[in-house]
This record gives C-alpha cells, structure tokens and sequence, in this order.
C-alpha cells in the first residue's frame, strides 16, 4: 500500500519498533553522559588533592600514572594469552573439529562467561598462583637476564602475570564467542574454491577464512581488552600490589591497577580521597572510551567496500 505522494505506507508495528529502537538508542548516549558528568564533577577537585590525600604522592598525576600503567601491563598481558587461544579454538570449532565434539568445545567455553569474577579471583589465590611458583623461579634462574623475568620470584605466585593469566581466562569466553560466530559466516564459495584450487585445509583457513574475518577479530580483541581494563575482584584479589612501575612479571613488587584500587581503597576513602579516586575513574572511562573508538575506526577500515 502507497499513499497518495507514492511512498509505501508504513504499519502501525513499524513505526512503534522504530521509535522503541530510538528510545532505546537515546537511553544509552543518556546514560553514557549522566556517568561521563558524574565522573567530571565529582573527581575535578581530586586532581588538586595534596600528598596527605594521594597516599603521599605529589601529585595527582604522579599518583594515576602507576596505576594507569599497571592496568594496561595486565590487559595486554591478557590479550597476548587470550587472543591466539580464543582464535584456535574459534578455528576448532568452526572448522576443525567434529560436530559433536566442536558443540561440547563451543558450551565449555561459554560457560566460562557464567563465572563470577571473584570465583576467579578465588581460583587463582588458591590453586593457580602457588602452582606457578616453581615456574617463576625456573624463569628467575634461567631468563633472569630479561627484565619481565628479573626477579626476585614471588614466594605465593601473587604477580602481575597471574593476575594477567587469570584475566586471558576471564576474556576469553567473548573473543572465542564472536570470532567463532565470525569464521562460521564466511562465505561457502571462498572456502570452496581455496580447496578446489588444491589449498589444505590450513591454506584455506590462511586464505579465506582469516581475512574475512579480520574485523570482526580485532572487534572480539577490542571487547575483551575492555573487560580486562575494567576487571575489579579478580585482580584486586589475585595481584599483590605495591603501587610502583615495573615491568618485572614475577615479582611480589607489582603495579595496582585502577579498577583493583578503587575497589580495595574506595570505602575508607573521605573527602579530597574519594575525589582523587572517582578521579582515577574518570581516567579509565577515557581510556575505555578511547580504546574502543580507535576499534571502531580500525573495524571500518577493514569493512567490506573499503581500501
């Protein structure tokens, strides 16, 4: 049905659904905006905050800068471990594996996601981090020389690498998750015509399959660095943190991260304190923010139609 202008009519559960999807499009962009105001108004006066409210630091930039470090040397940690692993069990599932086997694969790992973070936390106090150990002073006595494994090796396994191991496990559920639905959606005919042309299986996959999903890798890659930078029980749990910047990996001296700070020190924090610390927040949220916008532009640089 047209109207008398010769465009289509539109149903009455068309427009109710388009305007649901803008209502609910707005809510999101308010939200954003009520926290990015919230987080401006409240921690603007922590960054004139003195030593007695920044754990003695001078500033508040000397302050934040430990604690921005520590939280990107864990997520990139976790992304160095989670992103080859999520990609092979993608592969395995979608490719590789029988059926039957590739479904029990696909369940396990998602069940992952269903794990609470302080289980996690739980998990490597108790069982992960004294197991490693041995292997942190086999590193301390062997690749000593390398400044990640300078040592002195941590006693309890309380290090930055466990809490980076713990946080790949944590994420890994999410970039094996769309990289998955991903490689499932290339095309028959690319895949068809690599092996008709006599590529193995692998050359297909190199040939076919990776390229076409190239963005939607880096979109899972860029999703679970989010969930890394803004991780708060596990780390706060697992890490035993000392506040200072290192990039040695194995010892009991590591950096705190933000997400980990504000949750150990936020309750018995008052006044320019609480400030300072809503502050710190502020510089995640940034972080997060930037983060994700560099993905976007990467994923629509590599979107079909585009050089």
């Amino acid at each position: 049905m047209t109207t008398e202008t010769g465009s289509p009519k539109r149903r009455l559960g068309d427009l109710v659904f388009a305007n649901l999807t803008r209502i609910a499009g707005a809510t999101i962009l308010v939200a954003l905006a009520g926290v990015a105001i919230f987080l401006t108004v409240e921690g603007i006066p922590g960054l004139t905050a003195g030593p007695a409210d920044l754990k003695g630091h001078d500033n508040f930039l000397a302050y934040v800068w430990p604690l921005v470090f520590g939280t990107l040397l864990a997520a990139v940690i976790a992304l160095v471990i989670a992103v080859p692993l999520a990609l092979a069990v993608a592969l395995a599932v979608s490719h590789f594996a029988p059926r039957r086997v590739a479904t029990a694969v696909g369940y396990l790992v998602d069940l992952l996601a269903a794990v609470p973070s302080v289980v996690y936390g739980l998990w490597g106090i108790g069982f992960l981090g004294p197991r490693l150990v041995p292997t942190y002073d086999w590193l301390d006595q062997h690749l000593g020389f390398i400044p990640f494994f300078a040592g002195p090796a941590s006693p309890t396994g309380r290090t930055i690498l466990t809490a980076g191991i713990v946080l790949a496990i944590m994420v890994l559920p999410i970039i094996t998750a769309i990289t998955r639905e991903i490689f499932t959606q290339t095309p028959r005919l690319n895949e068809e015509a690599a092996l008709a042309l006599g590529a193995t299986r692998w050359e297909m996959v190199r040939l076919a399959v990776l390229p076409y999903g190239r963005s939607g890798i880096v979109s899972a890659s860029m999703l679970g660095l989010g969930r890394a930078l803004g991780e708060t029980m596990a780390v706060a749990m697992v890490l035993s943190a000392s506040g200072v910047v290192t990039f040695n990996l194995i010892s009991s001296t590591n950096p705190s991260t933000i997400a980990a700070n504000i949750a150990l020190t936020f309750a018995d924090a008052t006044g320019l304190q609480r400030n300072a610390l809503i502050a710190t927040g502020l510089v995640l949220f940034v972080i997060t923010f930037a983060v994700n916008f560099a993905a976007r532009a990467i994923v629509a640089r590599y979107e079909p139609g585009r050089k």
